[in-house]
């Protein structure tokens, strides 16, 4: 089944197994790689989301998803095999898009 996975595009995603101080679980995350890379590979680059974590800019970057406020956890950002992703959730808006670029630039030190 191919999977239409555009960046910004928020999806439920397995986390487990994990290893030390991962976050685990089944959680949403944010494809945050490139839509054509996203539509060619195996896997994503996700960055998972936390509705217990409070926001930290850049490390926790606050959003809104699911209805709720949540924080993207941008030091969390991993691939992920596209096996991993149960279900499509939303997308996120420019703006929480934005708030989230701006953190993930300055986690990875590009900007």
């Amino acid at each position: 089944m191919a999977l239409n996975l555009n960046r910004g595009d928020v999806y439920w995603v397995n986390l487990d197994p994990t290893k030390g101080s991962e976050i685990r679980k089944m959680r949403p995350c944010v494809l945050v790689g490139a839509t054509p890379i996203n539509q060619a590979r195996r896997t994503v680059i996700v960055i998972p989301l936390s509705t217990a974590a409070k926001p930290n800019p850049p490390l926790t970057v606050q959003i809104n998803c699911l209805g709720k406020q949540a924080v993207a956890v941008c030091d969390q950002v991993r691939a992920v095999d596209k096996a991993r992703l149960v279900k499509w959730a939303e997308s996120l808006s420019k703006e929480d898009m934005d708030a989230l670029d701006s953190g993930l630039r300055q986690v990875l030190a590009l900007s």
